[in-house]
């Protein structure tokens, strides 16, 4: 199987740990092999880069649907952030943006390469001997079935690696048509991008080292380094309530000290803290798990301090796009989802019975 991949070289642990081979490190590498190690197994391979983002309508119109999982569907009154996961009613017409994309004949996704088991890199061995990249996970399985319905293939997808904090960018100047990459949905991207419903429940928690006294997201944490990536709600929680910890960068002004707790991409935490460089992590428990998973020496603390919930985003306008998501997300609550969670996540995060019910504008 062969999937598009594109994008800007990530800034991910190979080129973090270039940026820290000068710099004495606080702590020993800790886990299965510390930042080496993690970038085998997330199959990040120096021939493989990604290109920069490049600068770069209307509504279909909805249609009846009928079929299982649309009767689930809330309806929610529209124009309100007491429910910002509420979507607009699923429609398999075409429209301004479908018609683009099929003039195309690839849709092209934002997604993480370095999110474990959600969206990350695996290079395998072709009988030629040639190693081939594939991104695999969660996030990527569904990306590909909205290309199957969409063009006829789930090989009609185009997937471009971007950092957390430019995926809104991604989408306002036309270098992907969505991002499906553990994106939640909350008041203030509600405003800036299209959401689908949601098709994942997740919540912040704490990473830690096993042997930390970091309980959680509490007063364990005042006089610790908390590192975040930029742009996520895991920051926006730490401007509400820091309980005392540091997480925001106030260096002499280099470039290494902007970036120490406030980095592009949520992995470079892991990263940090397995340098010793942070104390703790603060992120969404999806991700967290994947990463104590690869890292047996850090494990989550305390309980998940919020409810999210995770959305495909597309451009401001595109409803007939976020309709035919929507349509998709109908159908794949139906088995594909179950499938998607019993191969990627199951083992790491357990207990999870379902996807969260659809809520409709």
């Amino acid at each position: 199987m062969h999937n598009g991949v594109d994008g800007a070289r990530m800034r991910g642990p190979a080129g973090l740990r270039g940026r820290l081979r000068g710099r004495r490190p606080l702590g020993r590498l800790r886990g299965w092999g510390g930042v080496a190690a993690m970038a085998v197994a997330c199959g990040l391979t120096a021939s493989l880069t990604l290109l920069p983002l490049a600068h770069g309508g209307a509504d279909a119109g909805a249609t009846a649907v009928s079929g299982p999982g649309v009767g689930k569907g809330v309806p929610i009154k529209a124009d309100t952030c007491e429910n910002p996961e509420a979507s607009l009613t699923p429609s398999a017409a075409d429209g301004p943006s479908i018609d683009a994309i099929k003039a195309r004949g690839k849709l092209v996704v934002g997604v993480d390469q370095s999110s474990y088991r959600w969206g990350y890199r695996k290079t395998v061995m072709r009988a030629d001997g040639k190693e081939v990249a594939s991104l695999e996970g969660f996030d990527i399985d569904l990306a590909k079935a909205i290309a199957k319905n969409i063009l006829g293939s789930e090989d009609s997808v185009i997937f471009r690696a971007i950092p957390t904090n430019q995926r809104i960018a991604a989408l306002e100047n036309g270098t992907v048509d969505l991002v499906v990459r553990t994106m939640t949905i909350n008041c203030s991207r509600i405003q800036q991008v299209a959401f689908s419903t949601a098709y994942f429940q997740a919540g912040q928690q704490v990473l830690a080292p096993k042997n930390s006294k970091i309980s959680g997201y509490d007063s364990s944490l005042s006089g610790k380094r908390v590192c975040t990536a930029e742009g996520s709600t895991a920051y926006e929680a730490l401007e509400k309530n820091s309980f005392g910890a540091v997480f925001k960068d106030e260096g002499d002004g280099t470039k290494a000290d902007k970036d120490l707790l406030t980095v592009p991409n949520q992995l470079d935490c892991l990263v940090r803290l397995q340098m010793g460089e942070v104390d703790a992590v603060v992120t969404d428990n999806a991700l967290a798990a994947g990463q104590a998973a690869q890292d047996p020496a850090v494990e989550l603390k305390g309980e998940p301090f919020t409810t999210e919930y995770y959305g495909v985003a597309a451009k401001l306008g595109n409803d007939d796009l976020v309709r035919r998501v929507n349509h998709v997300l109908v159908q794949y609550r139906q088995g594909p989802w179950q499938t998607a969670y019993d191969t990627w996540l199951k083992a790491d995060l357990p207990g999870i019975s379902g996807p969260p019910a659809p809520k409709y504008k």
